[in-house]
């Protein structure tokens, strides 16, 4: 058994948000990468698709926007599935409070923004 600290997590800076990663291949899980995220009062991450499905669970604030053209709201304890190939966008439209969450999904996930495709350092 490991245990990957979120005290000694790297921090990776994207679009506005701070990733953290605890469970990824890179310290020490074979198939799933687990990070947390920051999003800062009026950030909205850029509009994007996935090649694998994130389950995402809010632990502090209210996460907003849209997944596959449908409004997403959720507060602490919620869970957002945002399937694979699907487009999302989300953010944080409060103007004082953080939103925090974890983040759940398969190792080696790829992003896709616009043409540009990425493989999220916090991911690996």
């Amino acid at each position: 058994m490991t245990v990957a600290a979120l005290a000694d997590a790297p921090s990776f800076q994207f679009d506005g948000v701070t990733f953290r990663p605890l469970a990824v291949p890179s310290r020490g899980s074979a198939e799933l990468a687990v990070w947390r995220a920051e999003l800062p009062p009026g950030t909205t991450g850029a509009e994007h698709s996935l090649t694998h499905e994130e389950v995402l669970i809010v632990l502090k604030g209210t996460l907003t926007g849209t997944i596959d053209g449908r409004p997403v709201v959720a507060g602490p304890g919620d869970a957002v599935i945002f399937p694979a190939n699907t487009l999302g966008q989300l953010g944080n439209t409060s103007d004082t409070e953080p939103v925090e969450f974890v983040c759940c999904t398969t190792a080696g996930i790829k992003g896709f923004i616009g043409d540009q495709t990425i493989t999220p350092p916090w991911s690996v």
